[in-house]
């Protein structure tokens, strides 16, 4: 008998009963080796002590304060902890409840700012094709995937898109990879001159892309161009590290290893880790000061925003990242998982590329390694595998239109920074079965 809750899609799910480790155990007893963290999120595992301790620890103290009359110890600790961590120029802690609200909060700041400034006809904001940043309206139409944003397209507000920095299916056989980057980045000036420089407002971009195209990073200098165009035209940088940040790539923040930092950042996923939700938008100190100067109050809030136990939570979790040296984990466990995929997979006729930083790696699958060919999306490739992995006991998380939100399959492998060596191994055993499982289907 079907129970009242409305799912994400029809039919029946296991029961997520307990969690120990690296896996979730449903009401049958069967044991999930959690390869994706969920979505990116549980980076420690399902049971961590600690940070369990510290939401008792703030139940006792208060739950809920609502920020228009207080803030609270457990919000101000979390956010000096950030800023201390954050990329230079980042001062300012805007908490939330997760990665959508995140995006809205950073996309209405930028326009706030501008008009505090005296700068109102900046309205434009320019984002990337077959990028994601979040569910909600505003973000949804940040984001640039087709797929997501078919069915609200009359909806959602006017953004424009440039291309994505995707090298495996766009750089050209006789372009280098930092020319690659130079080309595809300097859209975004072309873009900005076409929409006249006076207009823009914000360019938003993942460091690594995540759910929609499987863990794809950057080129070598790319995003060093692309702050330099945003520094040219006084456009605001906001970087999405929703799914890639917070330690999954190696770094505390993605952006790190671009050798950049942004005007905002957003978070989420991985610092609660799945224990509380939570999301933060992060500004520099002059973004900040131009609020404050100016009307006194930035115009957004949430009612449970800063709230204090999701706040207590996320700073339990940053706190075993920072004070564990899980950082250098997930790099050694990141090549770990790098080399056991290439092992597996990297001869496989229908694998046709691996890639992604530290423990957030992506595999595409393709119908003709030599082409890059996609299998034709009504097979649903990634729907198979999905399914094949969780009869194996693995989660996983496969999506499909990785190329243009249409073509393409890949696996995004995200898992807990706890993961052993050995857990690494069932991990790509596991996965290996259910892709043959699917691809016979």
């Amino acid at each position: 008998m079907p129970g009242h809750v409305f799912g994400r899609s029809a039919g029946p799910l296991p029961v997520a009963a307990s969690g120990e480790g690296c896996y979730i155990i449903d009401a049958d007893g069967k044991r999930y080796l959690d390869g994706s963290g969920g979505a990116a999120v549980s980076c420690l595992g399902h049971s961590d002590p600690d940070v369990r301790a510290a939401i008792h620890g703030q139940l006792d103290r208060i739950a809920f304060a609502h920020t228009g009359f207080f803030t609270s110890q457990a919000a101000e600790d979390l956010a000096d902890r950030l800023v201390a961590n954050a990329p230079d120029g980042i001062d300012k802690v805007y908490l939330l409840s997760g990665g959508s609200e995140a995006v809205e909060a950073a996309i209405k700041l930028a326009r706030q700012y501008y008009l505090e400034t005296g700068q109102p006809e900046r309205r434009h904001l320019i984002a990337r094709r077959q990028s994601y940043h979040g569910n909600t309206l505003g973000a949804l139409a940040a984001g640039g995937n087709a797929w997501r944003r078919e069915k609200y397209q009359p909806l959602l507000v006017e953004t424009h898109h440039i291309a994505p920095c995707f090298e495996y299916h766009f750089r050209d056989e006789d372009e280098s990879a930092v020319d690659y980057g130079q080309r595809v980045a300097n859209e975004l000036e072309t873009e900005i001159e076409r929409l006249g420089p006076e207009t823009v407002l914000a360019f938003i971009a993942e460091p690594v892309v995540g759910a929609t195209a499987g863990a794809v990073p950057a080129v070598k200098g790319y995003f060093r161009r692309i702050r330099e165009i945003c520094d040219r035209y006084g456009v605001l940088l906001i970087l999405d590290e929703v799914m890639c940040g917070m330690g999954r790539t190696g770094t505390l923040f993605a952006c790190e290893q671009d050798g950049i930092a942004p005007d905002i950042v957003t978070i989420a996923k991985g610092l609660g880790a799945g224990y509380a939700p939570i999301g933060a938008m992060l500004c520099s100190e002059a973004i900040y000061e131009a609020i404050e100067s100016g009307s006194g109050s930035f115009q957004h809030g949430h009612t449970y925003h800063g709230h204090p136990l999701a706040a207590a939570a996320g700073k339990a979790v940053l706190d075993a990242i920072l004070d564990r040296d899980l950082l250098a984990q997930v790099r050694r466990q990141g090549e770990t998982l790098e080399e056991a995929l290439n092992a597996a997979f990297g001869q496989h006729p229908h694998i046709g590329d691996i890639r992604g930083r530290g423990l957030f790696r992506g595999i595409e699958l393709v119908e003709d390694r030599a082409t890059r060919t996609s299998f034709d999306p009504a097979r649903k490739l990634h729907a198979r595998i999905k399914k094949a992995a969780m009869a194996e006991g693995l989660i996983c998380y496969p999506a499909g239109g990785t190329v243009d939100g249409r073509r393409g399959d890949h696996v995004l492998l995200a898992p807990p920074f706890i993961i052993t060596e050995y857990q690494i191994g069932e991990l790509v055993d596991k996965l290996g079965r259910a892709i043959d499982t699917a691809l016979a289907a």
